[in-house]
C-alpha cells in the first residue's frame, strides 16, 4: 500500500483538485445565496472577497501546520475537514435565511457577514492544502523554485478548470446542492486515501471514524430535507419555481425567480393582467391598438410571457419578439405557464442589447417593453444612455418605450438617474408610480415611458396617475442624480435603499435562532470530533517516527 501510494503521489494533481474545488464552491455560493439576497455587484464582491480571505488565511495556517506536522495523515485530516466544511452552507443556509444582526448595520456589512458564516470556513480549510503539499514535495532545495512554481501553476489551472466546469456544466446539469455534495464526496475520498497510512489497524480506525462521521452528516442533511433542491428548474441564472395561487378570485400560476415573483398567469385567459404595471402597459398601448390588428413589439425579458401572450390575444396579427437570456425561463413558460411550443411569438435566448445590435433594424418596432429588471439587481447595460439611443433607433417615429423598474420612493436614486437618462434621448418621458403613496414608500414599482411623440395618458387604469411634468421635474431636482452611460453606470450603488428596505436589520426571532443554534452546535461537535481524530493520528505518527526515525518530510519516505 505504501509503495502504491508513493507511485501515485502527484502534488500537481492534488493542488489542481483542491483549487478546482475551491472555485466550484465560490461559484456555487452565488447560486445558493441568490434566493436569499439576490445577485448583484455587492453579493459577487462579497463572495469573491470572503473566498479570497479564506484562502489567504488557509495558506497561512497550512504553512504553519506544514512546518510542524507535515505528513500524509495531516493532509488526509485537512481533506476530511474540507469535505465536512463544504456541507456547512447546506446545513446552515436554511436556518440563516432570516439572518439579522442584533443591531442596525449597513447592508454591505450584513451581506459580508452572512456570506462569511457560510463560506469562510470551507475556503480556509481548502487553502491549507497547498502549503502542506509543497512541504511534502520539497525533497531537493536546489529545485525549490521550480517545484513551487509548478505547484502553483497547476493550482491556478485547477481554479480555471473548476470555474469553467461549474459555470458551463455542473450547475445547469446537476444543480447547486448536488454539486456541493459531489465536491464534498471527492474531498472525503482524498482524505480517506491519505488517512490510510501507517499500520493497517490504526489506519482502519481513522478511516472508520471519518467515514462514520461523514455518513452521519450526510444522513442528517438528507433527513432534514436539506439535500433536496428548492427549485422546480435550476439554471445558470436563477432558481425557478411555479406555484398555484388564488388571485382576484381566479386560479393563476405564480412564477418565482430566486426570491422575486415575476408574473401571474391565467392559463385559460391570456388577457388577464394581475400586476399594475402590466395594466399600465396596456393603457399606454391602447392608442396604438385602437385602429390596428397587429403591432411590431419587442420584449426585453420574457418571464412568464404574460404580456406577450396578452398582446397576441388582443392583436393576433402582431409580430412579437422576446429576448429572454435564460433558456430555462422559456422552458418553464412552455411547460407550466401555457406558452405553446408552436406559438407565433419569436423567442431569442440571448441578451437583449446584443440582439438589437446584431438584428435590430431602424424603425422596425412600434413598441419596446423593458422588463428585465429584477428586484434590486438590474442589468446595468440596459439602463444606459447608449442603450436608450439603440432603443430609439429601432422604434418608429410614433413608437414608445416602456420600462418597469423598482426603486424607493423617497430616495429614488436609481429612478431619478434612469428618468434623466431617458430624457436625454426621448422628447417626452412619463413616469407612472404603482401607488399614490409613492413618496412614503421604501419600495415602489414604476412604469417609465419614453417617446418622440406626446404620450396619450387617457387610457391608464383607474387609480394610476402619471406624475405631472412639474411634479416630475421637482422630484428629480430634490436630489442629485447621474447620467447613466456605458462608462459610468453605478446601478447597484443606486439601488442600495431598495435592498435595505427588503432586508432591513434586527435580531433573529427565537424560533429561527433556536434552529440556527442547534445546527451550529451540531457543526461544532463534528469539527471537534474531526480535530480529535487528527490529533490522535498525529500522536500515533510521532510515536511511530520516534521508534523508527525516518525522513518523513519527503514525499518518497512519507508516501
Amino acid at each position: 500500500m505504501a509503495t502504491l501510494r508513493r507511485r501515485l503521489w502527484n502534488p500537481y494533481a492534488l493542488v489542481y483538485i483542491s483549487s478546482g474545488c475551491t472555485m466550484v464552491i465560490e461559484l456555487v455560493a452565488s447560486r445558493l445565496i441568490a434566493p436569499r439576497v439576490g445577485v448583484s455587484l455587492y453579493t459577487w464582491t462579497s463572495v469573491i472577497g470572503v473566498i479570497l480571505a479564506g484562502i489567504s488565511l488557509g495558506n497561512y495556517i497550512g504553512g504553519r501546520l506544514a512546518d510542524r506536522y507535515a505528513s500524509p495523515t495531516l493532509l488526509g485530516a485537512v481533506y476530511t475537514l474540507a469535505a465536512y466544511a463544504c456541507l456547512l452552507p447546506l446545513w446552515l443556509g436554511e436556518g440563516l435565511h432570516a439572518f439579522r444582526l442584533p443591531f442596525e448595520t449597513p447592508l454591505l456589512l450584513w451581506i459580508v457577514i452572512y456570506i462569511s458564516l457560510l463560506f469562510l470556513l470551507p475556503s480556509i480549510i481548502l487553502g491549507c492544502v497547498s502549503p502542506i503539499v509543497v512541504k511534502l514535495s520539497l525533497t531537493d532545495l536546489s529545485h525549490a523554485g521550480t517545484t513551487v512554481g509548478k505547484i502553483y501553476a497547476w493550482s491556478s489551472g485547477g481554479s480555471i478548470f473548476g470555474t469553467f466546469l461549474t459555470g458551463f456544466f455542473l450547475i445547469s446539469r446537476f444543480g447547486t446542492k448536488a454539486t456541493v455534495v459531489g465536491v464534498s464526496v471527492l474531498l472525503i475520498l482524498l482524505g480517506g486515501w491519505f488517512l490510510a497510512t501507517g499500520p493497517w489497524r490504526k489506519a482502519l480506525v481513522r478511516l472508520g471514524f471519518a467515514a462514520l462521521l461523514y455518513v452521519a452528516a450526510v444522513l442528517s442533511l438528507s433527513r432534514a430535507g436539506l439535500l433536496a433542491t428548492e427549485c422546480m428548474l435550476e439554471t445558470d441564472y436563477s432558481c425557478i419555481n411555479v406555484y398555484e395561487k388564488d388571485q382576484d378570485g381566479r386560479s393563476v400560476r405564480e412564477l418565482l425567480l430566486d426570491r422575486l415573483v415575476h408574473s401571474y398567469t391565467d392559463l385559460d385567459d391570456p388577457t388577464y393582467l394581475a400586476y399594475g404595471y402590466e395594466k399600465t402597459y396596456a393603457g399606454l398601448l391602447q392608442p396604438l391598438m385602437s385602429d390596428r390588428t397587429g403591432l411590431d413589439a419587442f420584449f426585453i425579458g420574457g418571464g412568464g410571457y404574460t404580456f406577450p401572450r396578452y398582446l397576441q390575444a388582443r392583436l393576433p396579427d402582431s409580430h412579437i419578439v422576446v429576448t429572454e437570456i435564460d433558456p430555462g425561463v422559456t422552458r418553464a413558460a412552455e411547460r407550466w405557464l401555457g406558452l405553446p411550443q408552436d406559438t407565433a411569438i419569436e423567442t431569442y435566448n440571448e441578451d437583449a442589447r446584443r440582439h438589437l445590435v446584431t438584428r435590430g433594424a431602424e424603425g422596425s418596432y412600434d413598441v419596446v417593453f423593458g422588463d428585465a429588471f429584477n428586484d434590486y439587481s438590474v442589468p446595468y447595460h440596459l439602463t444606459t444612455l447608449e442603450f436608450a439611443r439603440l432603443v430609439d433607433y429601432v422604434l418608429r417615429d410614433d413608437g414608445i418605450y416602456m420600462a418597469n423598474i423598482i426603486d424607493a420612493g423617497p430616495q429614488g436614486h436609481f429612478m431619478r438617474a434612469f428618468v434623466s437618462t431617458l430624457q436625454a434621448v426621448f422628447a417626452h418621458v412619463t413616469v407612472i408610480p404603482s401607488t399614490a403613496g409613492w413618496r412614503d414608500s421604501l419600495r415602489t414599482t414604476w412604469v417609465v415611458a419614453g417617446s418622440q411623440r406626446e404620450i396619450d395618458l387617457a387610457h391608464l387604469p383607474e387609480g394610476y396617475l402619471a406624475l405631472a411634468p412639474e411634479t416630475l421635474e421637482g422630484y428629480l431636482a430634490e436630489k442629485p442624480h447621474v447620467m447613466l452611460t456605458d462608462d459610468y453606470v453605478p446601478v447597484d450603488n443606486l439601488m442600495v435603499p431598495v435592498a435595505e428596505a427588503s432586508f432591513g436589520s434586527g435580531a433573529l426571532d427565537p424560533e429561527t435562532w433556536a434552529g440556527v443554534r442547534g445546527r451550529v452546535l451540531g457543526v461544532g461537535a463534528g469539527v471537534l470530533a474531526l480535530v480529535t481524530l487528527g490529533g490522535a493520528g498525529h500522536a500515533l505518527h510521532r510515536r511511530r517516527r520516534d521508534r523508527a526515525p525516518a525522513d518523513d518530510s519527503s514525499a518518497g519516505a512519507a508516501l
